[in-house]
């Protein structure tokens, strides 16, 4: 099998999760590193076993042997080097969230669309087989209507100190915010007819805690919590007319309960060691089809899910 080659741009904490799930797909390589020194480069080459290390971005994007470029820097860092890759002639995996801003979002799917260049937003929710699943039992009926929605997720800044700093795209909202927003798209194949978030603020006036309202224009209502002041119990319910589904780690779900009025409960379950494993297998076999985008992780969903956090976080700076 054709095997993509990879050029990972900084060494981030998650470098390691999408080498190892890349790995396991069986349809890519990582071949290059670059960060800001070859020294550092260097060392995580030798840690995760890849062949090439660069000091320099550009650099590596000059690499002829590396046909994709997964972006990894911090946040605000995004839209600067998938750009830049996509000017090296490179397909992008670019981390969530894609961009700060709608209209770099725009641009750098117009850039690609002119150099007939595959680019995505990694977004994992989406590519869940259990999400599939949970999918087919709403369409199927099963729970009857959908009315509401309670998801929670928190987690501490750990290794990714730049978190800290709303310059550099941190905080709660930009940290986990959008695995909600697109995975209720994705569930329910259906716009936001309204949002609007409230957050508290830390001495470094980032968002440590944020809370998003959302309405669905098919009038399901949900609530989506972030905090990364504490170790809240990390699950999303989803609740219909006829029972409740129970998802723990929505946004790295394995497995998930079906809870009905009026009989068992269904338990969905995927074990697996790595669960980008998912949306990397399907870039993969998007790039090698010759598509420009995800059919599922398209451009309709990233940019809007870019306009609402842009929207949000400048609604909190009046």
């Amino acid at each position: 099998m054709l095997k993509l080659k990879y050029g990972v741009v900084s060494t981030a904490s998650i470098v390691p999760r999408f080498i190892n799930a890349l790995n396991e797909s069986g349809t890519g390589e990582v071949i290059a590193i670059a960060s800001r020194t070859l020294e550092k480069a260097e060392e995580k080459a030798r840690e995760w076993n890849i062949a090439k290390s660069y000091g320099s971005y550009n650099e590596m994007f000059s690499d002829e042997e590396i046909d994709v470029i997964y972006v990894a820097t911090i946040n605000s860092e995004h839209y600067t080097y998938a750009l830049a890759a996509l000017q090296h002639g490179k397909h992008v995996v670019c981390e969530k969230p894609f961009t700060l801003k709608k209209s770099e979002a725009e641009h750098l799917f117009k850039v690609a669309k002119e150099n007939n260049l595959f680019i995505v937003e990694a977004q994992k929710v989406v590519f869940l087989p259990v999400m599939k699943d949970i999918k087919n039992i709403i369409v199927s009926g099963k729970l009857g209507k959908i009315h509401l929605i309670d998801m929670t997720s928190s987690s501490g800044s750990g290794y990714n100190r730049w978190l800290h700093s709303l310059e550099n795209g941190g905080g709660s909202l930009y940290g986990n915010a959008s695995y909600g927003i697109h995975l209720l798209r994705y569930l329910f194949d259906c716009d936001y007819d309204d949002y609007m978030a409230f957050c508290t603020k830390g001495s470094s006036s980032i968002d440590e805690q944020c809370v998003l309202n959302l309405r669905l224009k098919n009038d399901i209502l949900a609530v989506s919590k972030i905090s990364t002041n504490i170790d809240a119990i990390n699950k999303a319910y989803i609740y219909g007319e006829n029972g409740y589904i129970e998802i723990e780690n929505y946004w790295k779900a394995r497995s998930a309960i079906v809870h009905y009025n009026d009989k068992e409960p269904e338990v969905i379950n995927y074990p697996c060691e790595y669960e980008l494993v998912y949306e990397v297998s399907h870039f993969n076999e998007c790039i090698l089809s010759g598509q420009l985008q995800s059919p599922i992780m398209n451009e309709n969903m990233t940019v809007h899910s870019v306009e609402m956090l842009e929207n949000i976080q400048n609604s909190w700076k009046k």
